[in-house]
């Protein structure tokens, strides 16, 4: 049998780890946002989720936006911490 061709460049990473997992949020919602956006995956109970769901129609945003305010308030940044 033939060999396969190589395939490198297919799923080939950067060489920069930092480059990688950094890309610029291009609609950036937030002015105070530093260009970059993580994801962040927690496991709620259907029960929590709808309740959040439900908080954020009523205040008339996003669940992302309420929870990222969230954050902000019970995590803000310190002098010397990097952003």
């Amino acid at each position: 049998m033939s060999e396969r061709p190589s395939r490198r460049g297919f799923a080939s990473r950067p060489a920069d780890p930092e480059h990688w997992i950094k890309a610029a949020d291009s609609a950036s919602r937030d002015d105070n946002a530093a260009g970059f956006t993580a994801r962040l995956t927690i496991d709620v109970t259907p029960d929590l989720r709808g309740r959040i769901k439900i908080a954020a129609f009523q205040r008339g945003i996003t669940v992302a936006d309420m929870l990222r305010e969230l954050l902000a308030r019970e995590f803000p940044t310190t002098p010397g911490d990097r952003s």
